[in-house]
């Protein structure tokens, strides 16, 4: 519309988004989209039916501490088929990486047309014996479906939910096969406190995604590693001696885990690599994990004892694709993952060799 005031543009640009899983990040990105003048719909699946009946009732996320913005459809699984038949211009998937295969069944049944995905799950999948991105894996059953490679772009980097309700400012990094397509979704998320950039290397940005939990673990485990004979007050003063050794090695196997994975090794240098990690190693539940892992203690006894209802994404990485790392890469390439994948999936002591 020539002529038209800016905020008769915005709401000509305005978007419909349904965004599929109500959990922390999934509600926290509703903060975003709708303060862009998007219509938005959050949806549960069907094992969060207890936390969208509480948010239709009075809109407080129990997990964000927060209320969500009122201008937020908010329904019930059982509205998903209705509302993916409606053809919202953007799908925002936010379940846990065990979810894909029930929301992807969803949108192979409801399929009307190409699909444009925003993906936040982190994680990794198999297939055929080997590791792949999520977003390879939605194309994977899609085609399984003789369904065409549906358009995905997938969020990452340092951003804590907690923080981007609260308008903490943010930066991420938006992955897209298709620049321009990233871009898009840039102009319509971005504010003055959720900022983006954005990039091509979807394979990379997925990968250190998910696997810098695994290395916040191990950077976690610092205080205990820096030197068992040591007095304890000794260790808890000066770990960071050891935590920065860590933390290079870290980055060095990150930059060669995305090159195996055919991302980009500087994309470690980035967002996705290097600034989640600072953010999971800062104050989150992995690095927690490390901390009781570097002071000797065996995995089965901590998550039994310690952290026994707290999920910690690296461990259960770990275990899932402990077995197909260890058969498909070497040990000389990746010292420190393979350290931390045998004391949790052998149940042994930590030991980093030096």
């Amino acid at each position: 519309m020539v002529g038209a005031k800016p905020l008769e543009k915005l709401y000509l640009n305005m978007k419909k988004i349904l965004i599929i899983g109500a959990g922390a990040m999934g509600s926290a990105f509703s903060l975003p989209c709708v303060e862009n003048l998007n219509k938005v719909t959050l949806i549960g699946t069907h094992l969060e039916t207890k936390i969208i009946n509480k948010l239709k009732k009075n809109r407080f996320h129990p997990s964000l501490k927060k209320l969500l913005p009122k201008k937020v459809v908010i329904k019930n699984y059982k509205y998903l088929d209705a509302e993916l038949k409606k053809k919202p211009n953007y799908i925002v998937i936010a379940v846990s990486s065990k979810g894909i295969d029930w929301v992807c069944e969803k949108l192979i049944k409801n399929y009307q047309g190409r699909y444009s995905l925003i993906l936040l799950t982190k994680g990794l999948a198999k297939f055929k014996n080997r590791l792949i991105t999520i977003s390879t894996k939605i194309n994977n059953l899609f085609k399984k479906n003789k369904l065409p490679y549906q358009d995905i772009t997938s969020i990452k980097g340092p951003c804590l939910a907690v923080g981007l309700i609260n308008k903490v400012r943010t930066s991420t990094v938006i992955a897209n096969k298709k620049i321009k397509n990233a871009l898009k979704v840039s102009k319509l998320i971005s504010t003055n406190y959720y900022k983006s950039e954005v990039s091509k290397d979807i394979n990379g940005v997925e990968t250190l995604g998910a696997i810098k939990n695994i290395y916040a673990m191990l950077i976690g485990a610092s205080k205990g590693l820096s030197g068992s004979n040591l007095p304890k007050k000794i260790r808890e003063k000066y770990f960071h001696n050891t935590s920065s050794s860590l933390f290079r090695d870290a980055l060095l196997e990150m930059k060669n885990f995305s090159k195996k994975m055919k991302g980009l090794p500087e994309t470690a240098y980035g967002l996705a690599g290097l600034g989640d990690l600072y953010v999971s190693i800062a104050g989150g539940r992995n690095s927690m994990l490390g901390y009781y892992l570097g002071v000797g203690r065996k995995y089965s006894d901590i998550k039994k004892n310690i952290m026994k209802k707290i999920t910690t994404e690296g461990s259960d990485l770990a275990i899932e694709f402990g077995p197909i790392i260890k058969k498909n890469y070497k040990k000389k390439d990746f010292p420190i993952m393979f350290a931390l994948i045998n004391s949790i999936c052998k149940n042994k002591i930590l030991k980093i060799e030096w």
